[in-house]
């Protein structure tokens, strides 16, 4: 078959164009731009068509005319938006596609915009079904060579019926998302309409619990389009690529004076570790795609379903080793995540939010086999203290695994809840609330341990015995108290120890009275009082927690009956 296009049609084009035509011919393609006499590419068909007479074996005119109308909107935007790309090192939409799914189902509204006077193909979004990961999803992707992948009318209706479609449908959705937020020069017809660009965030309120939404940033998303990566239930942003602000930069010094570029004022630095509303940074396009991989095998399609199983693999570290990683002295630190390798599946953890309230671990992970969401503090970080931020990046995790129907693992060893007027102005009790609301209204199956210090609110907020969890189990090193010995014995014997003049004297009684205080909430008191229900050594903590989990599997727990909590 030989076709010939017009004489201003890019390389890129042409191909575009044989490829198009090769899916459906069944001879070779050749494809001449204007009045060349070599052909400017040749595509061999990958299939022989059947559906066509012995005698007509090629597509008809018509068909080809369409064809070439497909393989232009494919194309995308301008050429010279396509070389800004590769100067930021982005991939075309269609190659990100690509590289994203093991096969593309269908795409809807390929034509959007297809008469417009503007170059416009698609109105610069794309939307869909695909093959992720053996799983079928939904998903959005924004042409940044379509207006640097602003929102209009069209585009806006495309994600609505996606959204409205992933509700009906019970599968998860993926945003892929590039835009600069809404044209607002063609504001007129998408902006506060009932179904405009507002019903974005009503629809992804909607989504919310009820299937995985996971958005992926590559460049900047600025007002509108900021708000679909924080509605989603997990985050990733790609380094010196993206960022995200209610507002660009010009616009911020517009109104505030402040000079400012775009990645101080919305960069993955800022969103990872100081807003907390990205999960997790990846270095280039495929390893985000690798991410996201990642983060959807612990994930249901939908609320409906239970978390997907793999086989079990033995821990990275032997659980023999477990004790050791517990320092006998205990007011000293040590990574909790290395207490993680020994009890879960190797290479199964996946950290969500490490940089932000660094001193509470939330984590993906699975034993033997089984996804288990982990909250856990973490000594490394400020002594494991829970401060603010800990707090409220630990209630949004507890929450989505709620969810979804994830099992949740509470490593406990805190000192309890920070003090201090710096935390106060901070939120200590309004975001400590919001752990310990997350914590009592979940109906996961739970396990608690308590590995060291289980002090204050702290062994609330870390689903202690009044918290309903199914299982609460000490290791020998576990401590469960008001609050720690030396606290303690200052609150309560201060008096008494400044009145004794020798000081040998006092440091000997001051000794003494902690040691006491000790036994009194040792692990092993707290047993003795059916406060927990088992202390287990900890080389056969990781045993214990998979035929717990196991045994739990079904449990059918409920909250009272009412229309939803006041806490947010």
């Amino acid at each position: 078959m030989k076709v010939r296009i017009d004489a201003d049609a890019s390389e890129e084009e042409a191909r575009a164009t044989a490829a198009a035509l090769a899916r459906h011919a069944v001879e070779e393609v050749e494809v001449y731009v204007g009045d060349e006499e070599a052909p400017a590419v040749v595509h061999t068909a990958d299939e022989v068509g059947t559906a066509v007479p012995a005698d007509d074996v090629g597509p008809t005119d018509r068909e080809i005319e369409l064809l070439e109308e497909i393989a232009r909107i494919e194309g995308g935007g301008p050429e010279k938006y396509k070389e800004r790309l590769d100067e930021q090192g982005k991939l075309f939409v269609r190659d990100r596609l690509d590289l994203w799914f093991d096969e593309l189902l269908f795409e809807d509204g390929r034509f959007a915009e297809f008469d417009a006077d503007d170059q416009l193909p698609a109105d610069g979004l794309l939307t869909g079904g695909a093959e992720f990961e053996d799983r079928t999803v939904h998903f959005m992707a924004n042409d940044f060579t379509v207006k640097a992948g602003s929102m209009a009318e069209k585009g806006v209706e495309k994600f609505l019926r996606m959204q409205q479609r992933a509700l009906e449908t019970g599968r998860p959705v993926l945003y892929l998302m590039d835009s600069s937020g809404g044209r607002i020069d063609q504001q007129t017809g998408f902006f506060a309409n009932r179904e405009g660009i507002g019903k974005y965030y009503y629809n992804h309120s909607m989504l919310s619990g009820r299937v995985p939404q996971i958005c992926v940033l590559y460049g900047p998303c600025i007002a509108g389009a900021a708000y679909t990566p924080v509605f989603a239930d997990f985050t990733i942003m790609v380094r010196d690529m993206s960022a995200m602000a209610i507002a660009s930069p010009r616009m911020v010094e517009m109104v505030t004076g402040e000079e400012i570029d775009m990645q101080a004022l919305g960069g993955p630095e800022i969103h990872t570790k100081q807003s907390g509303s990205a999960d997790l940074i990846a270095d280039d396009e495929t390893h985000a795609r690798e991410l996201v991989a990642q983060l959807i095998s612990y994930l249901p399609d939908n609320c409906e379903e239970t978390p997907p199983q793999a086989d079990p693999v033995a821990p990275s570290v032997s659980p023999s080793q477990l004790d050791r990683v517990i320092p006998t002295d205990p007011n000293k630190g040590y990574d909790m995540r290395e207490l993680l390798d020994c009890v879960v599946d190797a290479d199964s953890v996946l950290e969500l939010k490490p940089e932000f309230g660094p001193e509470i671990l939330t984590a993906f992970a699975r034993i033997d086999g089984r996804p288990v969401g982990v909250v856990a503090n973490q000594p490394a970080a400020r002594a494991g203290a829970i401060f603010p931020d800990a707090a409220e990046k630990a209630a949004r995790f507890i929450w989505k695994c709620d969810a979804f129907e994830i099992p949740l693992l509470y490593l406990c060893d805190t000192p309890g809840f920070m003090a201090g007027s710096a935390v106060e102005t901070e939120g200590i009790l309004e975001k400590g609330k919001k752990m310990i609301y997350a914590t009592s209204s979940v109906t996961v199956p739970k396990q608690c341990v308590v590995v060291r210090k289980a002090y204050g609110a702290g062994i609330y907020a870390m689903s202690g015995p009044a918290y309903g969890p199914e299982s609460t189990i000490g290791l020998p090193s576990g401590e469960i108290g008001i609050m720690g010995p030396e606290a303690a014995v200052n609150a309560v014997y201060a008096n008494k120890l400044n009145a004794i003049d020798d000081p040998d004297e006092r440091a000997k009684r001051e000794q003494e009275l902690r040691e006491a205080y000790r036994e009194d909430i040792d692990i092993h008191r707290m047993a003795s009082e059916m406060v927990i229900d088992e202390i287990v050594p900890p080389s056969s903590l990781r045993s214990e927690l998979a035929n717990r989990f196991a045994f739990y599997e079904t449990v059918d727990k409920d909250i009272p009956s009412k229309k939803h909590g006041t806490v947010l």
